[in-house]
């Protein structure tokens, strides 16, 4: 292609006559004429320039340039890195959550039941004991004195006791030979069911001074821990104190007491029915680890109208102590177990304001919008009840970039409950 020739500003400047018919020479040309031959130049220069530049674009239509301005104009046509999963057949857990907190099945205050000085504390503050265990002594001398008088008093009546019975039978000889009267007899016979009934009372007496001593020697009423002491060696205690001298708690094993709504409560009791005890884990406060698992034992027997819930008590071994008294925990209530159900990471479902669905890798990798139906949801895993096969491949991430018959290189990536690691798909 030949370029065009342009004039140099001399020449233009010095333009030399065009001969004349008559071959004479035409006058020099005029500054206006001068003015629009530029503007003709620079008008020609522009179009020469913009088919110079349009053909240099498409001169090579095999360059790397061409090659990737053609890729990105076709639309669809690049491909975008996702990575994937397969449904799978499995199991899943349908569970009801609520607040619960920790609560011993047993606390027991314990107080005195005598009266006296506080002599021995033969515990430390929050040391696991026994049933039966020694706990704390009171000073039992005054009972012991009190033991003695009532033995002194049952040997004096028993004296007079056996002296009376002594009397009645030497009045029943008498009466037989009619040496005294009848109402004498009578009289003997009151005196000794007299005597017994008070040598009873003196037993009692004694028995009561006897029990004093053993409540002298406090023990654990059950097994627990103790908590921290009331009451310090040498005080006055007294049966009426309000306090008591320590508390027992019982931790193994130990319960949650937590509420469900209202309206879980039928699937709760069909379920109980099927499957007298069913499973409850509990969960920290932020639901991020499970402390330990039990079993439901009972229901409360009325539901709570200002809040429409009802109580619910789950017992735990607590063999590790890692629940505490009082503790606020998450308690889960497996009600069902679903086997054989269709699964998928919960990742891969998507939702609009519509409808649910998944983004499925077809065999010639390219995705398409396919809708589903979920069910239980639990944990990282998603129940698919329409929609979608067992080994169907879904997107996990890189959802963000497709649209229907976008072009994708597959990353798969195994499901959890089949084990961890990944590999290329197919």
């Amino acid at each position: 292609m030949n370029e065009p020739h342009i004039p140099s500003t001399s020449a233009l400047e010095h333009v030399a006559p065009a001969p004349s018919k008559d071959g004479s020479s035409n006058r020099q040309v005029s500054p206006s004429r001068r003015r629009w031959l530029w503007l003709s130049v620079l008008v020609l220069l522009g179009v020469a320039g913009y088919f110079f530049w349009k053909n240099s674009k498409g001169a090579s239509p095999g360059s790397a340039t061409s090659m990737t301005a053609g890729r990105k104009g076709e639309k669809g046509s690049a491909i975008t890195p996702v990575v994937a999963t397969r449904a799978r057949r499995g199991d899943i857990g349908v569970y009801f959550t609520g607040l619960g907190a920790v609560t011993p099945i047993y606390t027991v205050i314990v107080r005195t039941r005598v009266d006296g000085q506080l002599m021995k504390v033969l515990y430390k503050e929050g040391d696991m004991v026994r049933q039966g265990d020694r706990l704390v002594e009171i000073d039992p001398r005054p009972f012991e004195v009190q033991l003695e008088q009532a033995e002194g008093q049952l040997a004096k009546d028993q004296a007079a006791l056996a002296n009376a019975r002594i009397d009645l039978a030497r009045y029943e000889t008498l009466l037989t030979q009619n040496a005294i009267p009848e109402q004498q007899v009578a009289t003997q016979r009151a005196t000794v069911t007299q005597d017994e009934a008070t040598i009873k009372s003196d037993q009692a007496q004694i028995d009561s001074a006897k029990l004093n001593l053993i409540y002298c020697h406090i023990n654990a009423p059950i097994t627990g821990r103790v908590g921290l002491r009331l009451v310090d060696p040498g005080n006055i205690i007294h049966a009426s104190d309000q306090n008591g001298l320590l508390v027992i708690t019982q931790i193994q094993p130990i319960s949650v007491i937590f509420t469900i709504a209202e309206d879980q409560l039928p699937a709760v009791l069909k379920n109980m029915r099927l499957r007298p005890q069913l499973r409850v884990d509990a969960y920290d406060r932020a639901m991020t680890a499970r402390i330990a698992r039990g079993t439901l034992t009972t229901l409360d027997n009325q539901i709570d109208p200002s809040t429409a819930t009802l109580k619910l008590r789950a017992a735990f071994e607590n063999n590790d102590r890692a629940l505490f008294p009082n503790q606020f925990v998450n308690a889960r209530l497996l009600v069902e177990e679903k086997s054989g159900v269709i699964l998928v990471p919960t990742a891969v479902v998507q939702r609009n304001s519509q409808t649910t669905y998944v983004y499925l890798v077809k065999p010639d990798s390219t995705v398409t919008v396919r809708p589903i139906t979920t069910g239980t949801s639990e944990g990282n895993d998603t129940e698919v009840t329409s929609g979608l096969a067992p080994g169907d491949v879904v997107v996990m991430t890189g959802v963000d970039k497709l649209q229907e018959n976008s072009k994708v290189s597959v990353h798969f990536v195994e499901s959890k409950s089949k084990g961890s690691g990944s590999r290329p798909a197919k």
